[in-house]
């Protein structure tokens, strides 16, 4: 027996639109804004998304700031409202935090430092993306099913919003 999901059910279960509320995220730096860009781009291109509660999809994603929590408004393509779900970034503080230090010295390691030590910092900075992404399924498990590269992609663009640049 086959377990793979077929063509219509992988088209139905996945994203096809990501927004952000700029009232509640607000405009960034352009370096700012191109980040949050590519981010969206990449979770649309490649991504599993799917809610247990609902048999529909694809999906429109629509991320807004909520009282210090994210809130992902979760659509159909037609823009109506499926349900929405807060999620507190608590869980991620300290892995957010390491993520930021380590991504600032892997920019400064690329200037001056040798090839093999920039490997460690970026092999170092994609442990702590794994890790984000672990906790996020986890955090969403029940609510939204999503696969271990739509986690990685999603904490990238939670990482895009909360960039200072």
């Amino acid at each position: 027996m086959n377990d793979r999901p077929s063509a219509g059910d992988r088209a139905r279960r996945r994203l096809v639109a990501v927004t952000l509320d700029e009232v509640s995220i607000g405009r960034g730096m352009p370096e700012q804004e191109h980040e949050r860009a590519v981010a969206v781009y990449d979770l649309i291109e490649s991504n599993s998304f799917a809610l247990p509660s609902h048999d529909g999809g694809p999906y429109a994603l629509h991320l807004s700031m909520v009282s210090s929590k994210l809130a992902l408004d979760v659509r159909d393509v037609a823009g109506a409202q499926i349900i929405t779900h807060i999620l507190s970034l608590a869980p991620f503080r300290s892995v957010v935090k390491d993520y930021f230090l380590v991504c600032e010295s892997y920019y400064a390691a690329i200037r001056t430092a040798s090839a093999a030590q920039i490997e460690a910092i970026d092999m170092g900075r994609r442990g702590l993306h794994n890790e984000a992404a672990t906790i996020l399924m986890e955090r969403l498990n029940g609510k939204v099913e999503i696969d271990f590269d739509t986690a990685r992609r999603l904490f990238t663009l939670i990482m895009a919003l909360h960039w200072k640049g």
